[in-house]
């Protein structure tokens, strides 16, 4: 794995506020609470309970916006963002098994 540096930054450290996140992605702080409470993210938290949001939470948000877009109900959006980490799951698991010197068919 490589190593961070300041040109890679941890895509998943949660520091930015839920306000501030509602108006990078241009959608409002109730529907940011909604899709955590249907579990289509889960941002960090300080020790008082307040909710910090990474780059990866900034992505999905916007992904979340892309399905609604095209269509998808929430449900939808849930079984697609399912869908698309299980696939690059398997993605990575194949590029692995096929690297020279691996020991899997």
């Amino acid at each position: 794995m490589a190593e961070r540096t300041e040109e890679q930054p941890d895509r998943d450290k949660g520091v930015y506020a839920i306000s501030v996140v509602a108006a990078l992605v241009g959608t409002g702080q109730q529907n940011i609470r909604l899709y955590e409470r249907k579990g289509l993210l889960t941002p960090g938290r300080t020790s008082g309970g307040t909710r910090q949001y990474s780059e990866s939470d900034l992505a999905t948000l916007r992904r979340i916006g892309e399905l609604l877009d095209e269509g998808l109900n929430l449900a939808g959006v849930a079984k697609v963002l399912e869908l698309e980490v299980e696939n690059d799951r398997l993605y990575r698991e194949l590029k692995r098994t096929r690297q020279p010197g691996s020991t899997n068919p």
